[in-house]
């Protein structure tokens, strides 16, 4: 079975049409259903979507009382959706619903997720250099070897929807934790088509909010398990170069003569490196004792689930 999840968010002209090339790219297929993911929108989609539901058994709605964002949308069409095979796409018609094929024919090579690559974009410039910029930082810390991982039309094996936590802008990094967790993430060039109607929904600023979900992903897979690694390692610095500080006060004072008041900016300098390198080696040790009760629980989990 194929699902499709479609995030709508204001998306009211584009609608009728999506439905008709969805209709038409999946003539030959009777086993397939689509999520959409109404995300507070304001301008009639929500009550085009609840037709659509009345009149075709193969469609469903889920919507939001507010408009939460992509990841949340996805996250939720991700709980409902039923297929075997999972596909995501954008409701303003620039993703062209013609490729879904291609999408499926290069999972089944063996891909667990595949993305679209938007090789050639009909966006403004404003969108397209932050995206540039954005794919070459997230290509070169997670190690995912793809050209666009915020494309919206995606491929996906149900157990790798199954898996994912997607919460706050972590959408934008769907392959990327799909890598973490050992997936086989591939690509495939798709035609990307100019926006017709509306207006888009994102701006320059996601750039920086990106960054800061890319932190947290590294963060979340390299220490989760292992704090101490982290923490530690700032500690360890701060603390060294405290205690650096300490000897240089103490070689101007007993090996020059220098007496303390001299180079009392140092010496309160050295101290402080010095707490500040202990306080990090107690918070890393802190987390090694959750990671350690979290991983307990986990452990005892799955030995009742076994026994079950």
């Amino acid at each position: 079975m194929l699902s499709i999840v479609i995030p709508v968010f204001n998306e009211r002209e584009s609608l009728p049409h999506l439905w008709k090339e969805i209709n038409h790219v999946l003539a030959d297929d009777s086993n397939w259903e689509i999520l959409f993911i109404d995300d507070g929108s304001s301008d009639g989609s929500l009550d085009y979507l609840a037709d659509l539901c009345k009149n075709n058994s193969a469609v469903k709605l889920v919507q939001f009382y507010r408009n939460f964002g992509k990841s949340a949308a996805l996250s939720e069409g991700f709980k409902h959706a039923q297929g075997d095979t999972i596909v995501t796409m954008d409701g303003d018609l620039q993703d062209d619903p013609a490729e879904i094929p291609n999408l499926i024919n290069k999972l089944e090579e063996g891909y667990d997720l595949v993305s679209g690559w938007k090789k050639t974009r009909y966006d403004p410039w404003t969108k397209t250099f932050p995206s540039k910029i954005f794919n070459f930082v997230t290509r070169l810390f997670t190690g995912v070897k793809i050209h666009d991982f915020n494309c919206g039309l995606k491929c996906y094996r149900q157990v790798v929807v199954k898996s994912l936590d997607i919460f706050g802008g972590r959408h934008r990094y769907i392959p990327a934790l799909a890598g973490q967790k050992n997936f086989k993430v591939g690509e495939v060039v798709i035609n990307h088509r100019p926006r017709k109607f509306g207006k888009t929904k994102y701006g320059g600023s996601r750039l920086f909010h990106g960054f800061f979900d890319l932190l947290t992903i590294l963060f979340l897979n390299r220490y989760t398990q292992q704090p101490l690694h982290l923490f530690g390692f700032f500690g360890l610095i701060a603390f060294t170069f405290g205690l650096i500080s300490e000897f240089v006060v103490l070689y101007y004072k007993f090996g020059i003569g220098d007496p303390f008041s001299k180079h009392i900016a140092l010496l309160i300098f050295g101290v402080m490196l010095v707490l500040i390198g202990i306080q990090f080696f107690s918070i890393g040790l802190l987390g090694e004792m959750m990671a350690r009760t979290n991983q307990r629980q986990e452990n005892r989990v799955k030995e009742i689930i076994s026994s079950s």
